[in-house]
């Protein structure tokens, strides 16, 4: 555990919206979607979509988020479904954010409903333990804003990350330094940030589901079996050491957009063309954080729900909508070639970010250089100004228009 100078531990709270898009819906339409118990936020109500959030009655039915509104009204026929109160969200997360920063010294937007704090040096001005401190805050987020938020805290930022999701909702859950160990022992290894479904499935695979049972196996074999990095990483977080820190301001880590077809697509002319019109708008929001991209994702979900995607890490890091387009729609071509069906969404993500300058250097995991000219990345900018000026559709590609 990290001490300051004075060998205090750090004090690190975790405030999570509950249901948070479902919230702002209700706290938007108070007598209508407000007096709904059964609420699926996402999607349509013929099916299309996929859930953004749904509401905790819901919930009880099975429903969960980035689950298809198809599947979710299956499991909960009385569900209403409305549409995502985007400008709401937004305004609602600011609220929330301006409410926290008088409350506490940093504060971290980890997400639109996800705030880190680091009240580190607050003892004496507080004098009150963490978990009043946290009900303090929970009450005052729900005075200021109508959101219920739930709160967890601990020394280390996932162990209140971890923590929140024990709390939830509308609770407060406190892990004290010392017992972070404690605290991870009754956890599954899948809960663990990170862990995703396919590690977590190696990890079942070897017999390893809780972390208390994965605790007794030696760094050397977890760097075996999931290789040198990504073993240390494992064998660290399952005992709840996590070295980051706490900023008002964190680098942006990816980009993405994605798109739920009205009606399935199945021609790859039609694909390749929603396909530009993504790349068009991930590279202009990277040009305009002033970044540059090496890995670019495409995901694809088939008609039958089955979801794919593809990646690649370029030499050069890239801003312009050619270049990217370029990767993405031999990406595209390499998920068709395996399985031809008709797609109902497509997506694209940009990683591994950063400035021209520092992406440059970067060296690990090189597939492919696909550089781009300076000519290109005048053009974008250009075509930039032009589109914040007169409007998005001021300047199109012309495979594009009229589609």
């Amino acid at each position: 555990m990290a001490l300051d100078e004075s060998g205090r531990s750090p004090r690190i709270l975790l405030v999570d919206c509950d249901a948070f898009y479902v919230q702002v819906a209700r706290l938007e339409d108070p007598e209508g979607v407000g007096k709904v118990d059964l609420l699926l936020v996402g999607g349509s109500p013929t099916g299309r979509g996929v859930v953004t959030s749904a509401s905790y009655g819901a919930r009880r039915f099975g429903v969960r988020s980035a689950m298809s509104t198809a599947q979710a009204l299956r499991l909960c026929p009385d569900a209403t479904v409305v549409g995502v109160p985007r400008g709401a969200c937004s305004r609602k997360s600011g609220e929330i954010r301006a409410c926290l920063e008088t409350l506490a010294p940093v504060v971290q937007a980890a997400s639109i409903d996800e705030f880190f704090l680091d009240l580190m040096g607050t003892e004496r001005l507080f004098d009150e333990p963490l978990e009043v401190t946290a009900h303090r805050i929970r009450a005052a987020v729900l005075e200021a804003t109508s959101v219920s938020v739930s709160i967890g805290g601990g020394t280390r930022r996932m162990i209140a990350k971890l923590a929140s999701g024990v709390a939830k909702p509308g609770g407060v859950h406190i892990v004290p330094p010392g017992h972070e160990a404690e605290f991870m022992r009754g956890l599954d290894l899948a809960q663990i940030p990170g862990v995703g479904p396919v590690l977590a499935e190696e990890l079942r695979k070897r017999g390893l589901v809780r972390v208390e049972e994965a605790l007794g196996v030696q760094q050397e074999w977890l760097e075996r079996w999931f290789g040198a990095r990504r073993g240390r990483w494992l064998y660290a977080r399952m005992r709840g050491m996590d070295s980051s820190e706490v900023g008002p301001r964190e680098p942006r880590r990816s980009i993405s957009s994605e798109r739920t077809f009205f009606k399935d697509l199945k021609s790859d002319e039609d694909l390749e063309r929603a396909l530009l019109r993504l790349c068009r708008s991930v590279t202009h929001t990277l040009r305009k954080a002033g970044l540059r991209a090496r890995t670019i994702t495409v995901k694809l979900r088939d008609g039958d729900f089955k979801t794919r995607s593809r990646s690649r890490t370029v030499g050069e890091p890239l801003e312009t909508e050619s270049a990217t387009y370029g990767v993405a729609r031999e990406l595209l071509a390499e998920l068709r070639s395996r399985r031809r069906t008709s797609a109902r969404l497509l997506g694209v993500g940009l990683t591994n970010l950063g400035a021209g300058g520092d992406l440059a250097q970067f060296g690990l995991f090189e597939e492919e250089d696909r550089s781009e000219g300076q000519r290109e990345r005048t053009l974008d900018h250009v075509v930039d100004g032009l589109r914040e000026r007169f409007g998005d559709g001021a300047i199109l590609p012309g495979r594009i228009i009229g589609d």
